[in-house]
């Protein structure tokens, strides 16, 4: 059984830190959903960071 790791997503537009979440270690392309910013106040692209 693969061990979670913690991760952030950032929103594409304003670069605020808006979620966490966790994923499996194993990936290797970064996690990229489409969530709702409450500072741009509509849905934008939110990507992975470390």
């Amino acid at each position: 059984m693969a061990k979670d790791d913690k991760v952030i997503l950032t929103c594409e537009v304003c670069l605020s830190r808006n979620y966490t979440t966790h994923r499996s270690k194993n990936k290797t392309k970064r996690l990229e959903l489409r969530k709702y910013c409450p500072k741009c106040g509509k849905a934008t692209l939110h990507k992975e960071t470390k």
